[in-house]
């Protein structure tokens, strides 16, 4: 949960120091800034989910392996 909210925080400050960009507000003004928003976020999420499922597969694995051992 601490590494995410740092992830987040890093991700963020970029916008908090943002400054206007042509290529932005023509995006901006053509509604296509929301599109590229989106899709970036559900890379995101997308990379979030893999990273989680795999660390329960993985947790998993060592469980199965700590009782083959004991």
């Amino acid at each position: 949960m601490k590494a995410l909210l740092i992830v987040l925080g890093i991700l963020a400050s970029p916008l908090l120091f943002a400054q206007e960009v042509e290529m932005a507000d023509t995006m901006r003004s053509e509604g296509k800034i929301y599109v590229v928003v989106s899709i970036l976020v559900l890379i995101l999420a997308g990379l979030i989910l893999y990273v989680f499922l795999t660390d329960r597969k993985i947790s998993r694995l060592e469980q199965k392996m700590a009782e083959k051992k004991g």
